[in-house]
């Protein structure tokens, strides 16, 4: 084989050292975890049994926290579209001059740490807050009634933290599609909605399905969320994970429980991706 035909193998060498040093190995590493054999323990030591009983154990110890965190995980996602729809929507035909800018303000919020970001959001929701007092005010809430610790906060923080991945990949399908299209809509005598459904939405697709995916799959992972805004009754499955892992030492569980969620996330995602009919963003 000349060097010329070498080149490509030479050129994706680094992306497959990367991908088998931070993606392969690690994934092996946690689905021997899944399939240790629970009677042994941190100090005893692991050994692969092949026990794939860990799996049942795990749905059946966790089920409600893995149910909870795809419940909170798809509401979460369906508000970020609605409202990254809008915004990306006001940032890609609307804001002229000042479209620069309102990107900077979305990603702004990344410049400052995942847990400041979240911490923020319990000052915000605290009992003794401006948004819980005027709540109670308009009797909202009830006089003892509160947003701390309920899934109404662990769901907010989820579409602050998240909405700027759905946001991006929607601002970059809008920005693509030409506005004579729309204009021809309009020239058919399609209303502007209908102009909307037939030509904006459908080609705006292959960002929606970017902005679902990129929302959903770290939402239904995430732990911190649910810790710092929640309560025991939040609890999401990464808040399981992490105490099985660090508080337990039951690394079967663990690694049973990890796996099961990424199969679940895996199906669910192609199945959406059919039912979009996006396959080819495969």
């Amino acid at each position: 084989m000349t060097g010329r035909k070498l080149t490509g193998y030479w050129l994706i060498l680094p992306a497959a050292l990367w991908l088998g040093l931070f993606f392969a190995i690690p994934f092996y590493s946690l689905l021997a975890n899944s399939l240790y054999d629970p009677e042994g323990s941190v100090l005893t030591g692991y050994h692969v049994s092949y026990r794939f009983a860990n799996f049942a154990d795990a749905i059946r110890d966790s089920g409600p926290e893995l149910w909870r965190s795809l419940w909170y995980a798809g509401l979460a996602t369906a508000i970020c579209l609605v409202l990254g729809y809008v915004l990306a929507y006001a940032i890609a035909f609307k804001a002229g001059k000042w479209r620069n800018l309102m990107l900077v303000l979305v990603i702004a919020p990344f410049f400052t740490s995942f847990l400041v970001r979240t911490l923020s959001w319990k000052l915000i929701l605290a009992d003794d807050g401006f948004i819980v007092d005027t709540l109670r005010f308009v009797h909202i809430l009830g006089e003892d009634g509160r947003l701390l610790a309920t899934p109404v906060a662990v769901i907010a923080g989820l579409v602050y933290n998240f909405l700027p991945f759905m946001v991006l990949p929607l601002y970059a399908s809008l920005e693509k599609i030409d506005g004579r299209l729309v204009e021809a809509a309009g020239d058919l005598y399609a209303s502007p909605l209908r102009g909307f459904l037939k030509v904006t939405l459908p080609l705006s697709m292959p960002g929606v399905v970017a902005g679902t995916l990129l929302t959903f799959i770290p939402a239904a992972g995430d732990y911190i969320n649910a810790q710092l805004l929640g309560s025991p009754n939040q609890r999401m499955v990464g808040n399981v994970i992490q105490d099985l892992y660090t508080d337990t030492g039951d690394f079967a569980a663990a690694g049973a429980l990890s796996v099961t969620l990424m199969v679940i996330i895996v199906a669910a995602v192609l199945v959406y991706i059919r039912r979009a009919g996006t396959e080819e963003l495969l």
